[in-house]
């Protein structure tokens, strides 16, 4: 050793100090550059400016871009300045990890993507290598839509969004889904600044949904939904098109903020409907298909992209309330009639019915207004019968054509279901298509004229014999004619002599004879007098025994043509207060007393106030407090004006108030005269 050695100048204890300090200034735990000084053969020699050169294992060099050259400069990462033996503990590894998080740290702070693979697979996701950091990638966000086979993708690099860091716990996870979205809006973005509503385009069909079609167009999915894939009735996108089919297609509706596109295919074909009017004329007839059935008709496809519907009621003549699938069903061919045309609505109306024979128009040529005819009791209802007329007719009875002297309620009750019955044809209305019957009108109408029925017919002031079927106060209940009728001779009208105006002197099965005064066919009722009869045959006997010049008295007379008078005196005032009732033999009601104040009546008998203060009605027998309320409500309010009334404004005055018959079986005209007097 020489003498300048063993004695260092002031020039070698400066550098000794400047590296003395610059060890100092390195801390563990960082990133320090490092100059490679060898390479052996699994081991880089560096030198960091310590007292000793570090070494680390060549296989740390593998992943970067470029090989350890002598003289390069590389990072290390400084674990320990000095080992126990002395040498700097070095790792490029651990540089290139810190390296990485640092540009991780700087990228997601600016949300910048990086760049990595994936390397393996971990439970709900995958190991994301970002070039020294090991990230997790969940499963969702490998893609915009779930990915089957991620073979594809492993060992790719490929650009990932950071979405949470911790360095602390060095947990990272990234997302691939972001990056594709965000790339993804920004080509729709582009691609929908450069589409304009009403452009053609092409595109490849990549989903089908009960509602419709997605179709690609190149970066940008479009909505083509089932109602503008055809003209035609659809019921599913299927059966036109297919996953993976090239479609040509008309952009719709663009919507800037959602950044839908609605499509159609549709609207590239001419629409039918523009020149539906001169193809099909009202009343022609047409071959379509059933292609659907609902509660209220068929829909019948004429052409593709046209439909008509059959409305129920079009459907047949004679099947009534009946679902249109038992007439028709789904893809049967139909003849059908256009019976209107809405080019508005885009509406054709149909009829199945029209084109058949009209079964009502046979009924009437085979069988007029006026024919017989026998059929089947198929239904009874309250208001009637139906009778079948052939497989498909039914003509109705009313329950008023079902007998002349019965009521409708119980001539029904005579018939069941399954009889077999005769009826005349009474009337055919077409646009109804209703066929009415009658039963009664088989026979004569009892109470028709003689002009009107062939054997003779019952006419006013004609006499009949009837045998007493019952007894009242006020009354007595008589039948007559053939076939029998019924009739209630009054108590006022049983005799022209008061004392023999007593029901009670006639038993049931006696016979007498009476006077046809009233005829009412509106409500059946024939009104008989026997006091009439004896008037009526008193003026023919003076007529015909004597005069009022003979000399003979008006007894003498009557006693010798009727032999039942007894005294003079009483044949003259009887004969005198009689005229007056041959007089009004027609209408044998008396006029309002004498004593009556001056009334105004209507044509009805009627008054519009009462004349003074109104009589009791209630006094008459029969007649409460709402009877009573009824006369006045009609125009009734004395006895007078009862007594006074016609048999046809009894008629009537009984259909108003709800009393028919009641004058009749209550005496209440001869009760109002007693009254009134």
């Amino acid at each position: 050793m020489s003498l300048e050695s063993m004695n260092p100048s002031t020039d070698d204890f400066a550098a000794l100090f400047e590296g003395s300090a610059a060890s100092e200034t390195m801390i563990e735990g960082r990133v320090i550059p490092a100059t490679v000084v060898a390479i052996e053969s699994d081991t880089v020699i560096v030198d960091v400016g310590l007292k000793t050169e570090g070494r680390i294992p060549l296989k740390e060099f593998f992943l970067d871009e470029n090989e350890p050259d002598v003289g390069k400069i590389v990072e290390v990462y400084l674990e320990r300045i000095e080992n126990a033996l002395g040498d700097a503990v070095l790792s490029r590894e651990k540089a290139r990890r810190e390296e990485s998080w640092m540009r991780l740290e700087d990228m997601h702070n600016k949300e910048e993507p990086v760049q990595g693979a994936i390397v393996g697979r971990v439970k709900g996701g995958f190991t994301v290598d970002l070039g020294g950091v090991n990230a997790f990638l969940p499963g969702s966000q490998v893609d915009i839509r779930p990915v089957r086979d991620i073979g594809p993708l492993m060992g790719e690099k490929q650009p990932f969004a950071v979405l949470k860091m911790d360095r602390a716990r060095g947990n990272v996870v990234v997302s691939r889904r972001a990056v594709l979205e965000e790339s993804r809006a920004e080509q729709r973005a582009a691609i929908v600044d450069n589409m304009s509503e009403g452009s053609i385009r092409e595109g490849i069909v990549k989903n089908i949904t009960d509602y419709g079609a997605f179709v690609d167009l190149g970066g940008i999915d479009g909505l083509l939904h089932v109602t503008d894939m055809s003209w035609k009735r659809i019921v599913h996108p299927s059966q036109i098109i297919e996953v993976g089919q090239t479609v040509k297609v008309q952009v719709i509706k663009i919507n800037p903020e959602t950044q839908r596109i609605s499509l159609g295919m549709k609207q590239l074909q001419q629409d039918p409907w523009e020149t539906v009017t001169s193809r099909y004329m009202i009343g022609t007839r047409l071959q379509g298909q059933i292609t659907n059935i609902t509660d209220y008709g068929a829909f019948v496809e004429l052409e593709d992209g046209v439909e008509g519907l059959i409305h129920v009621s079009e459907m047949s003549w004679t099947k009534k309330n009946v679902h249109p699938g038992k007439i028709v069903s789904t893809s049967q061919t139909v003849e059908v009639e256009v019976l209107d045309i809405d080019t508005e609505k885009r509406r054709i109306s149909l009829g199945l019915k029209q084109t058949t024979d009209n079964p009502w128009d046979a009924f009437l040529m085979d069988h007029p207004v006026g024919s017989e005819i026998e059929g089947e009791v198929r239904g009874i209802t309250e208001f009637g019968l139906f009778v079948g007329l052939g497989p498909d007719l039914d003509g109705m009875v009313h329950i008023n054509d079902l007998d002349w002297n019965t009521s409708g309620e119980e001539a029904i009750q005579a018939f069941t279901k399954g009889d077999m019955v005769k009826a005349k044809v009474l009337d055919v209305d077409r646009e109804k298509e209703r066929i009415s019957l009658g039963i009664k009108q088989l026979g004569e109408d009892p109470l028709a004229g003689p002009k009107e029925k062939k054997s003779g017919g019952l006419a006013r002031n004609s006499v009949v014999t009837c045998q007493v079927v019952e007894t009242a106060s006020g009354g007595i209940e008589v039948e007559f004619g053939d076939p029998a009728m019924r009739s209630f001779i009054r108590r006022s009208d049983l005799s022209r002599d008061r004392s023999e105006q007593r029901p009670e002197r006639f038993s049931v099965g006696d016979k007498i004879d009476a006077m046809i005064t009233n005829i009412d066919r509106s409500t059946r009722r024939v009104t008989l007098s026997v006091k009439a009869l004896e008037i009526t045959q008193e003026k023919e006997a003076v007529a015909q025994y004597g005069s009022a010049d003979s000399g003979a008295s008006l007894g003498d007379i009557l006693g010798a043509a009727l032999g039942n008078m007894s005294s003079e005196a009483d044949t003259t005032e009887e004969s005198t207060e009689e005229s007056a009732d041959i007089a009004s033999a027609d209408a044998p009601i008396a006029d309002a007393p004498a004593d009556a104040p001056s009334q105004t009546l209507d044509a009805r008998g009627r008054l519009e106030a009462p004349q003074g203060e109104g009589d009791d009605l209630k006094n008459l027998t029969g007649v409460g407090p709402a009877m009573a309320e009824k006369f006045s409500q009609a125009g009734i309010f004395h006895f007078w004006q009862i007594a006074a009334l016609t048999a046809d404004q009894i008629s009537e005055l009984e259909g108003e108030i709800g009393a028919s018959g009641k004058f009749e079986k209550s005496d209440w005209q001869d009760q109002a005269r007693q009254l009134a007097e």
